[in-house]
C-alpha cells in the first residue's frame, strides 16, 4: 500500500464519502474520543460536505496500538495524514483537546507551504495563550473519573462499569497528559479564518478565554456562545451543525437545521 493510502488508512475515517463535495471537514476529538463521536456530523453534512474524522491511537479499532502522550508528535502524525489528501478546500474542526490539535496542524500547514485550512473550528477549548495548572493527569484514576463525572462527558454506566474504565483510562490519561503537557509558542500565527463555539457555562473555558482565539490568527474570526457546558454541542446539535454548514457553505446552512452530534464518550 503506498504510504500516502497507509497514512489515510491509519488516521482517517470517512463514514460517508461526498466525492462531489465542495469542501472537506477533518474533524479531531476531544480527549479520550474516537473518530465514531463525530459520525452523525459526518451524516448530517453530507454530500455537500465531506467529513473525515481521526482516530487517535489506543482506542476503538486502533486499541492495540501505544498512546501517544504528546500533542505536537500527535500533531505531527496528523498532519502526515491530512497533507496526503488531495486539494479539494479543508476545513478543521477540534473540540477540547481536538480543537488545540487543530491549530498545531493549520500551523504545520501553513510551515509547509500548504494551503491554510479555509477555515479552522475551535470548541469548547480557551486559546492556546490561556493557559491553566489542571494537572489531571497526574491524579488517582479516582480523581480522573471525578473530572469525568463533573464535565459530564461520558456516560453514567460506563464511569460504573469497572471493566469498561479499565479499558478507557489508559487513552483518556494519556491524551490529558497531552493537553496538560503542551506550550504553545509565541509569535505563531495563523492566517486562516477561526469560528469560535463554546458553552456559556464551561467550567473549563470561560468567554474570555474562547474570545482569544482571535489573538492566534491574522485571519478574521467570530466567536459563538451556546447555551451548556463542557460538552454544550450535545444539547445545542441543531444549532452547531447548521453554523458549521453556513461557515462552510451558506447556501447549504438549512438543510443540516435539524442535524445532530453524537453524545460525547470521553472529555479534555
Amino acid at each position: 500500500m503506498p504510504q500516502a493510502a497507509e497514512q489515510f488508512e491509519k488516521w482517517l475515517r470517512r463514514s460517508h464519502p461526498a466525492p462531489d463535495s465542495g469542501v472537506r471537514l477533518v474533524c479531531l476529538p476531544h480527549a479520550g474520543g474516537s473518530a465514531s463521536f463525530y459520525f452523525p456530523m459526518s451524516k448530517a453534512l453530507a454530500p455537500a460536505v465531506e467529513v473525515l474524522a481521526v482516530q487517535y491511537p489506543g482506542r476503538q479499532d486502533r486499541r492495540g496500538e501505544p498512546n501517544i502522550p504528546s500533542l505536537p508528535d500527535l500533531a505531527d502524525r496528523i498532519f502526515e495524514a491530512v497533507r496526503s489528501l488531495d486539494e479539494k478546500p479543508l476545513a478543521l474542526f477540534g473540540h477540547s483537546m481536538g480543537a488545540v490539535l487543530a491549530y498545531e496542524v493549520a500551523l504545520r500547514m501553513q510551515d509547509a507551504g500548504l494551503p491554510s485550512p479555509v477555515r479552522l473550528f475551535t470548541s469548547g477549548r480557551r486559546a492556546p495563550s490561556c493557559e491553566r495548572d489542571e494537572g489531571v493527569h497526574t491524579q488517582s484514576d479516582e480523581h480522573m473519573v471525578a473530572e469525568l463525572r463533573k464535565l459530564s462527558g461520558t456516560s453514567a454506566a460506563m464511569l460504573n462499569d469497572p471493566e469498561l474504565l479499565e479499558m478507557i483510562m489508559p487513552a483518556i490519561r494519556s491524551d490529558y497528559r497531552a493537553v496538560e503537557t503542551y506550550r504553545y509558542e509565541p509569535g505563531r500565527r495563523l492566517d486562516c479564518p477561526v469560528t469560535v463555539i463554546t458553552g456559556d457555562s464551561d467550567p473549563r473555558v470561560s468567554i474570555d478565554e474562547a474570545a482569544a482565539w482571535e489573538n492566534h490568527t491574522d485571519g478574521p474570526t467570530d466567536l459563538h456562545v451556546l447555551p451548556g457546558g463542557h460538552f454544550y454541542l450535545v444539547d445545542q446539535n441543531a444549532r452547531v451543525a447548521g453554523l458549521l454548514a453556513q461557515r462552510l457553505d451558506g447556501r447549504h446552512a438549512a438543510t443540516y437545521a435539524g442535524s445532530g452530534l453524537a453524545s460525547a464518550e470521553g472529555t479534555g
